[in-house]
């Protein structure tokens, strides 16, 4: 038969119109869809938890509103600073008392306090484990902290008068920047056995090391410079000379920010090139510096000037100026997530 399987005119009209329904009935559903959220992007900090040590007091800052709430007494003039992984818990060194003080972050007072050696300074927590470390500046030891019982469960001999100390982020290596042996101790965290001993610039005093566990930078006071360590080379590869006095190293966006503290400055210098790539005015001697997890700003604790300050890391310009007690420090690890 001529014209089977063929459609008329009216026909394919009408077929036209119901497709033209169809995809109009499509329409809400692909305007609405939006892109979900990662569910491994950092969030950035709430809180920073800020020791001062001329005021014998830790301040606790709200970020996102810029303001301090009153201060709590510590004494024993706090210097060092870390938190729990689960961020309920801060730990504190008071050098003058020789005290690791435990402060429960969410009720905002002193837990508890425990003796430890003849002066606790620099202060890291095991981020898997929870286990604390406190540097003895006059003990040249690492004593290990078991803070839930309330007592010390080993020490670890490492070079003289150590100040900052990091852990790699999957809590198997622990890093003490010895001072006044101009090194880097490196120990094994599950044998508690110092496996490495890495030569650096003169008078390394804090330490950090980057995400993967592959470098750690020191901030060297005496020679003015950052020493680059490749951990699994155990030598240093790289030198990047800073500011007057650097105390110590933070690490956002491929970039490290490094206080100067006789040079009311934060130099940046590029991770892949060590090349310096600007040098931000601040307060008065800037110390303790902590890169946000969400890697757009870092904050740092301005001894003279009494004040955290935050850096934009996207513009390199300090955005904001924070109150807070006489004298902070914040030396180690303050931001609460």
């Amino acid at each position: 038969m001529r014209g089977a399987g063929r459609t008329t005119a009216v026909e394919r009209r009408a077929v036209r119109a119901r497709l033209a329904v169809a995809a109009l009935a499509l329409v809400p559903a692909l305007t609405i869809a939006t892109p979900a959220p990662l569910a491994d992007e950092p969030k950035a900090a709430r809180e920073a938890f800020v020791t001062n040590q001329t005021g014998d007091s830790l301040s606790v800052v709200d970020l996102a509103a810029g303001v301090a709430a009153p201060e709590i007494k510590i004494g024993g003039k706090p210097a060092g600073i870390a938190l729990s992984p689960d961020g309920r818990t801060a730990y504190l060194t008071s050098p003058e008392s020789k005290e690791l003080v435990v402060v429960d972050a969410e009720a905002r007072k002193v837990a508890s306090r425990l003796h430890v050696g003849q002066g606790p300074l620099g202060i890291a927590v095991n981020p898997v484990s929870g286990v604390v470390y406190v540097a003895d500046w006059y003990e040249h030891k690492l004593f290990v902290v078991d803070a839930a019982a309330g007592k010390i469960a080993g020490t670890v001999e490492v070079g003289k008068s150590p100040s900052g100390i990091a852990v790699t982020a999957d809590g198997k290596t622990i890093l003490t920047a010895d001072r006044d042996s101009n090194e880097v101790s490196v120990i094994d965290a599950a044998t508690l056995r110092r496996t490495a001993v890495v030569a650096v610039g003169e008078r390394p005093f804090g330490v950090t090391v980057d995400a993967a566990g592959a470098r750690a930078y020191t901030a060297n006071v005496g020679s003015d410079d950052v020493s680059v360590i490749d951990l699994a080379q155990g030598k240093v590869v790289g030198t990047v000379k800073v500011g007057h006095r650097p105390y110590a190293v933070a690490l956002a966006g491929g970039r490290a920010f490094v206080t100067d503290q006789h040079s009311a400055s934060v130099t940046v210098f590029d991770l892949a090139t060590l090349a310096v790539v600007k040098v931000i005015e601040v307060g008065e001697y800037p110390e303790g510096i902590e890169a946000d997890p969400s890697g757009k700003v870092v904050y740092v604790a301005c001894w003279d000037a009494d004040r955290l300050e935050r850096i934009d890391t996207a513009t390199l310009a300090v955005t904001s100026q924070i109150a807070v007690g006489r004298g902070p420090r914040a030396f180690g690890r303050f931001l609460r997530p």
